[in-house]
């Protein structure tokens, strides 16, 4: 007989179901066979089934289910086996012979990750008391000597503690190393980047022994994989080393011998802790992965990641909250950034340039939060953006030509709809021997003109002075003689000192803000300046009108792609409403539910801009932009 182990993330509580019936059906809702009361779980989630012997979960709800790091999308089904980890919401649910539990001790219900960063947990404690670390504290990869003696330490710790690890731990430490090694051998390969180190310093002929055992089933899993091979192609390929990885961990792990098992979970657990000791902890390797574009921590042990649009939890955990503050801390601490009760909010910074914001207790409720939105590495060019489908040919060329001939632009759009992105390709398109200032809260942006000046906001220190905003950085670059003015984001206030900046001769200015369509936009605009100021409404649209030339609306859709909606222009002031007027250049057309679908498009309107003839005689447009597509 079946049972069903449902365990939950957040309460720690576990609860078992026997499987007596050939069809079982799991949500959030009381009538379900299993209920996972959580608002992350659908009314009706997902319904197990047993055929053929075997067993097979299909996916009801648009919540998303997992099974390892496998998605099973909306109406579809994936076949299971004895030991499998379900995700739906924060619950994982484990099939599992009932026999089984009968011999296994109690704390054996506690799953075989949970039991892992326990483990870990202990060795890292262990270490701190041997070595006399606090545990905020980072050791410097430049010290050899000091990472050796850790390393040394780590080995012996886990030597006194190899009694606690099972089979089951073996198995699931092994699997996770060589899943690592494979993905790193594939971005190795495809982009010359070693993200995870291929292998280690080895010790002896044994561990030569086993490194020579791990590369060759490194090569034949990625030899077995019809994968494409190119820098522009790895997220493809890394998608379909996840989506295969599993059938492939299956059939050469009958190639593992006991040694070569033990090898690997020794050397796996050893990274892991090395990882919180020298490095961001769990969050290190996500941070490799080229095809995760952002990184939610929430709490101690609830780690999500976004991958093409889609939000996943990766089952990952930091040994306790502690922890998560001190690699907060590692990050912003060498920006001169800070976070505290009295600061519980910070926006920050990685060396590579990925956003990262963080929120603390009082202020966050769930233990310590941080957002990572990860920097690309290799900007996005417009080519990009058309091939994947952001826009068309004709509105990028006629993108271009504003940019070209100095037009003032917002770019506006919802949270992560890709603004910054957009922004950044637009600059690309400024004249090289223009004098360009970027002002942002982050530096995010990433242009290759030489004439460049990249300014960035500063918090107040300890004392509350020294704080410098993005007004402040503004109003300063006016005195700099700027070509072009680009504003990360407008927020507050600065509206006001950025509108001006478009009406006293710094054309062709940019910036982005928060906003749904072109006319909230406006109507945006206008409440930011009056944070700023007291003016008659009528005066502040009357800088708005003279000062911005296009909006580019874009949108972030279910399917997790962006896309320009709308690009429009501010034409006139109504003389009985004294409401701004805008008329759409480009707009999405066709059934904007399903934006994924070839037929959508963005499309011209039929109205023609009122500068174009100003555009085409300085030969930065042609007319064809317009032909109806």
């Amino acid at each position: 007989m079946i049972e069903l182990w449902v365990y939950n993330q957040y309460t720690d509580m576990r609860q078992a179901y026997p499987l007596t019936a050939d069809r079982l059906t799991i949500g959030r809702e009381a009538e379900n066979d299993i209920a996972l009361p959580s608002p992350f779980v659908s009314r009706e989630h997902a319904r197990l089934v047993k055929e053929d012997g075997g067993f097979y979960i299909e996916s009801l709800g648009l919540n998303g289910t997992m099974v390892g790091t496998i998605n099973v999308p909306a109406n579809q089904r994936l076949k299971v086996q004895i030991g499998d980890e379900i995700h739906i919401g924060e619950y994982t649910i484990y099939l599992v012979e009932k026999e089984e539990k009968s011999t296994v001790k109690r704390e054996r219900m506690v799953p075989v990750p949970r039991r892992v960063v326990e483990l870990e947990q202990t060795i890292h404690s262990e270490l701190l008391d041997r070595l006399n670390l606090r545990v905020a504290t980072q050791v410097s990869k430049e010290d050899s000597e000091y990472i050796h003696l850790i390393k040394r330490h780590l080995n012996e710790l886990i030597s006194s503690h190899s009694a606690r690890i099972d089979k089951e731990m073996m198995e699931h430490l092994g699997r996770e190393l060589i899943w690592r090694q494979v993905v790193g051998e594939v971005t190795r390969r495809s982009t010359g980047k070693d993200i995870y180190g291929t292998s280690i310093e080895a010790a002896g002929q044994m561990e030569i022994k086993y490194e020579e055992a791990v590369r060759t089933i490194v090569r034949d899993i990625i030899n077995s994989l019809p994968l494409k091979w190119s820098r522009d192609a790895l997220k493809d390929d890394l998608n379909l080393v996840e989506r295969k990885f599993p059938d492939q961990f299956k059939r050469i792990s009958g190639w593992i011998s006991a040694g070569l098992r033990e090898y690997l979970s020794r050397r796996m657990l050893s990274k892991d802790v090395e990882d919180v000791v020298l490095g961001l902890g769990p969050l290190q390797d996500l941070l490799e992965l080229p095809n995760v574009n952002e990184i939610m921590v929430v709490g101690k042990d609830k780690i999500y990641v976004e991958k093409d649009g889609a939000v996943t939890h990766v089952g990952r955990a930091f040994f306790s909250d502690e922890i998560v503050h001190s690699i907060i801390e590692r990050i912003i601490t060498p920006i001169g950034r800070r976070i505290d009760r009295s600061t519980p909010l910070v926006d920050a910074r990685l060396p590579d340039g990925s956003r990262v914001n963080a929120i603390i207790d009082p202020l966050s409720l769930s233990g310590p939060c941080l957002t990572i939105r990860k920097f690309a590495e290799i900007p996005f060019t417009i080519d990009d953006l058309i091939e994947r489908g952001s826009l068309t040919r004709n509105t990028a060329n006629f993108l271009s030509a504003c940019v070209k001939g100095r037009k003032n632009i917002l770019i506006s759009g919802g949270t992560a709809s890709g603004k910054t992105t957009l922004l950044n390709v637009m600059a690309a398109f400024i004249h090289g021997e223009e004098r360009i200032i970027t002002i942002e809260d982050s530096a995010e942006l990433q242009l290759p003109q030489e004439h460049w000046v990249r300014l960035e906001t500063r918090p107040a220190n300890i004392e509350g002075k020294g704080a410098y905003t993005i007004r402040d950085l503004v109003r300063n670059a006016l005195r700099m003689r700027p070509d072009r003015l680009v504003v990360g984001e407008c927020r507050g206030a600065e509206a006001l000192d950025m509108l001006q900046a478009m009406n006293t001769g710094h054309n062709g200015s940019m910036t982005t803000l928060h906003a749904n369509n072109p006319t909230d936009t406006l109507m945006r605009l206008e409440t930011m300046v009056m944070m700023a100021v007291e003016m008659p409404i009528r005066a502040i649209r009357e800088q708005i009108l003279s000062a911005i030339d296009v909006v580019v609306q874009v949108a972030r859709f279910a399917d997790g792609r962006r896309r320009v909606t709308h690009i429009t222009e501010v034409t006139d002031m109504d003389r009985d409403t004294n409401q701004l007027v805008n008329e759409d250049i480009f707009a999405l057309r066709g059934a904007v539910a399903d934006a994924a679908s070839p037929d959508v498009d963005l499309r011209h309107t039929g109205y023609i801009p009122t500068f174009t003839e100003e555009l085409m005689d300085k030969g930065f447009l042609d007319i064809s932009v317009f032909t109806r597509q």
